[in-house]
């Protein structure tokens, strides 16, 4: 679980710096690779509720 928590910040960090560069200078790529960031998170996220879900049954 502890490195699918790393994933979940590295993600995140990746996502965050291309927003940014989107939000602040305009450049439309950073805000092609933030929403491809965006979807891996989303997965990420998904499979950190299943398997947190799955450690409180035990």
């Amino acid at each position: 679980m502890k490195e699918l928590i790393e994933k979940i910040a590295a993600s995140f960090e990746a996502f965050k710096t291309d927003a940014e560069l989107q939000t602040e200078k305009g450049n439309k790529a950073a805000g092609t690779r933030a929403r491809k960031a965006s979807l891996e998170l989303e997965k990420l996220l998904k499979e950190f509720r299943k398997d947190s879900v799955a450690a409180d049954k035990k």
